[in-house]
This record gives structure tokens, sequence and C-alpha cells, in this order.
């Protein structure tokens, strides 16, 4: 029998408007939702290729009250539990209007046409642009995937869709002002 696992929302304040901070205002933390992905992925998150059948669509993301100052967004989507010895890089999207504030469900499909105008889908683990849904190894047990809104500073990073996932990753760190991420399991 396959565990269950309650969708974890987690949302992790790096620098916030002070007064808001002071107030401990809840409805003030910035913060992601989806309607679209729970617990479980299902066979729409679900890569179609490496052995696994799915949609490959990714899930409709939702975030409000980002800081002050906030410029653009980035999305990340990590698998820290890939036996690569550095994890899996499943999706990185970045220089996101700050007029924004989701995605719909599939915008992270190969060619972006779900994307605002503006935004980069660089490089995965998959050594494709756009998301690549989950698929880890038969028998490896439950995978975590951590999807990450990074609210950021700058308008643009500066980088094109060649980028490795690492410099995005490295150069969003560098300009994040706050981050909020949802975590969603697959096994198989």
């Amino acid at each position: 029998m396959r565990p269950t696992y309650a969708l974890l929302l987690i949302s992790v304040l790096i620098v916030a408007d002070k007064a808001s901070a002071q107030d401990g205002a809840p409805g003030d933390t910035f913060t992601l939702t989806s309607s679209s992905v729970g617990g479980q992925a299902t066979t729409r998150e679900v890569f179609d290729g490496f052995g696994c059948t799915g949609e490959n669509r990714s899930p409709q993301l939702t975030w409000a009250h980002a800081p002050d100052g906030t410029k653009s967004f980035a999305i990340t989507m990590y698998d820290p539990d890939a036996p690569t010895g550095s994890g899996w890089w499943h999706w990185v999207v970045f220089d996101l209007p700050a007029t924004i504030n989701g995605l719909p469900m599939g915008a992270g499909s190969t060619g972006g046409a779900g994307m605002p105008k503006g935004a980069v889908q660089s490089m995965t683990d998959f050594g494709t642009t756009g998301y690549g849904g989950p698929c880890p190894p038969p028998g490896h047990g439950a995978h975590r995937y951590i999807v990450t809104v990074s609210a950021l500073d700058a308008e643009s990073l500066g980088l094109d869709p060649e980028a490795p996932p690492a410099m995005v990753g490295y150069t969003i760190n560098s300009h994040a002002l706050a981050r909020a991420s949802i975590v969603f399991y697959y096994e198989r």
C-alpha cells in the first residue's frame, strides 16, 4: 500500500515589509497554492517518457502577497530525491512579470504557449526547456517535488533559455525577496 502524503504548503519569507512582520498578519505572508495538484501527482503532471506515461502538464499555480519591491517572479520545480547526487530540476522559469499572480495548468508546455510575454523557460535536467513532470525510477519510493515561486528584486535575470538550472538557481537566489513553495509526491 502506498503512503498518503498531505499537501504541504511552505511559505518562507526572506525579506518582508517590517510593518507586516511586526503585525504577524498571516494573510500578508507570501503564499503559493495550486488548484490542480494536491499531495500526490496525477497522470496530468507525470512526465511522458523515460518509461513514464503521463500528460506532462505543469500544475496550475497562484501566488499572493508578494513583498514590496517585487519586480518579477521565477518558478522552479526540483526533486531532491532523484538518485543523481544532485537532485533533478524539472522546471525552471524566470522573468515572469510582477503584474501576474499565477499560471494556468499546462502553461509550462514546451514552446511556452501559456507563458506571459517575456517569461523564459530554461533548461531542465531532461535537457530541454519547459516543464518535465515527475518520473522517478521504479521501486525507488516516493519522491518529493518542490515547486517554488520566488519574488525577485530585478525585472530580468539577464539569462537565456540555455542557462543550466544551477546557474539560474544561483541568480534567483541572489535576487530573491521572498519564496513560497508547495510539495507534492510521486512514486512508481
